[in-house]
């Protein structure tokens, strides 16, 4: 059964739930999950930080090296995340202490608690799945995806694990026997999200969305295709079901969230909530009244499902790093493209990724304090001048500074180093020697 067309509720004047934004942040939202317990929300960001959110006032988690693309909550007081930096935490909000959990060789992109809150399940790019024991111990890993692994989730009893990859599959797993039970899915393109569901609590069928922008449905048992969503929008980046699970969402590289009534298969609104850049994540509230998203952006932004469409769209203002390439300098032009997502030019450093390039010029690396460097900066003899700054981007990080931080970025040709750094001297400000600003 194929569905293609789009019907729109029709909205009275006022809505249960409010409007919010979640501020905060200093890169990109990259996921959003709510706790079952309490219905608090957390979040993980490219600027490698966990936020967790009382109302709209957030606690900071830091500790990941790098960005951090998945949280979720294994009980009210016990959150786990992970990222680009191949680790899992496990953070105790009770007591603050933390626990670094590794093993993956490449970046985890998926979590899942199991239902009795004793195992957590990881999704890598190492094209495995691991199983950790949250109470500690070696984890397991499981192998049978060609390709990275994306996303995982328990069924409802905690039997069954469902994988989905970028080979294009789902795989079903036995979790006692930690052994594949068989592949549900076989799709051409790359499979980013996925969610179970069925009437009264009982799964029959698992949702996907992939990289050719289609939303599928389809029977667990039979691998039967149930229903095709196709909107011409790629690819599906972003899924949730609400609690009931009457409700799924999906969200888009185009900037679209869509939510579909699972009971009818029917769309009951289709949401341009970005103006720039693709939706990451997407999660329902406990009571299933609100629905969190991000994106590009560095706010989450919180709708009433009741409302969604009556609000205007996330990123008003494009983020410098989207903006088109006429409209700024070559200098600007190569700020925007290679540093503006993690580093500010102004006074301090924003929960950036990166250090604040506030009057970089003469300072000496890994000396600002407001920023947590890793080993190799700090201490390090480097003063950042034109010269240093030139073979910084002209070498890449990974020679200049092996073990840092800062992701691969070369800038190949001179002039447009050159032109960089002119735009760094004016933008960002400059030292001499004796720390007077020229």
């Amino acid at each position: 059964m194929t569905v293609l067309f789009l019907s729109l509720s029709a909205f009275g004047p006022s809505f249960a739930a409010d409007f919010e934004t979640l501020k905060g942040h200093g890169g990109p939202v990259m996921d959003i999950t709510v706790s079952r317990d309490s219905g608090r929300v957390a979040t993980a960001s490219f600027d490698n930080a966990v936020g967790i959110w009382s109302g709209r006032k957030p606690d900071w988690l830091d500790g990941h090296e790098a960005a951090v693309k998945v949280v979720r909550f294994v009980t009210d007081d016990l959150v786990v995340s992970a990222g680009d930096d191949n680790a899992l935490i496990l953070w105790n909000l009770e007591n603050g202490s933390q626990e670094k959990r590794e093993g993956h060789t490449a970046k985890v992109m998926g979590l899942a608690v199991s239902p009795d809150g004793r195992t957590i399940a990881s999704a890598s790019w190492d094209a495995k799945i691991g199983l950790w024991p949250v109470d500690g111990g070696a984890p397991t890993f499981l192998s049978g995806h060609s390709a990275g692994v994306n996303k995982v989730a328990f069924s409802a009893d905690g039997a069954w694990l469902y994988s989905a990859s970028v080979d294009g599959s789902i795989i079903l797993w036995d979790v006692a026997a930690k052994a594949e039970k068989r592949v549900i899915v076989r799709n051409g393109f790359g499979v980013n999200v996925l969610a179970l569901g069925g009437r009264n609590s009982n799964e029959t069928w698992v949702a996907y969305g992939s990289q050719d922008g289609v939303t599928r449905i389809v029977d667990i048992e039979s691998g039967e295709r149930l229903h095709d969503f196709t909107l011409e929008r790629r690819p599906i980046l972003a899924m949730s079901l609400s609690e009931d699970g009457k409700r799924l969402a999906t969200g888009d590289g185009h900037g679209y969230i869509t939510v579909f009534d699972t009971e009818t298969w029917t769309i009951e609104s289709d949401f341009k909530a970005a103006l720039k850049g693709p939706i990451w994540a997407l999660a329902f509230s406990k009571d299933g009244e609100v629905l969190h998203a991000g994106g590009i952006e560095d706010i989450v932004y919180s709708w009433p499902v009741a409302g969604l469409g009556k609000f205007d769209p996330m990123a008003k203002e494009t983020p410098q790093f989207l903006r088109q390439p006429e409209q700024m300098s070559n200098g600007e032009r190569q700020f925007a493209r290679k540093c503006s997502i993690c580093h500010a030019l102004t006074e301090g450093s924003a929960r950036k990724a990166g250090p604040s390039l506030y009057e970089v010029f003469g300072r000496r690396a890994g000396t600002l304090p407001d920023y947590p460097y890793s080993k190799t900066l700090t201490g390090s003899d480097i003063i950042w001048t034109e010269e240093t700054i030139d073979q910084l981007f002209l070498d890449g990080p990974d020679h200049f500074i092996p073990g840092s931080k800062m992701p691969m970025q070369v800038i190949a040709k001179p002039e447009d180093r050159t032109d960089l750094v002119n735009y760094l001297k004016t933008a960002a400000g400059s030292q001499n020697k004796n720390g007077e600003t020229q």
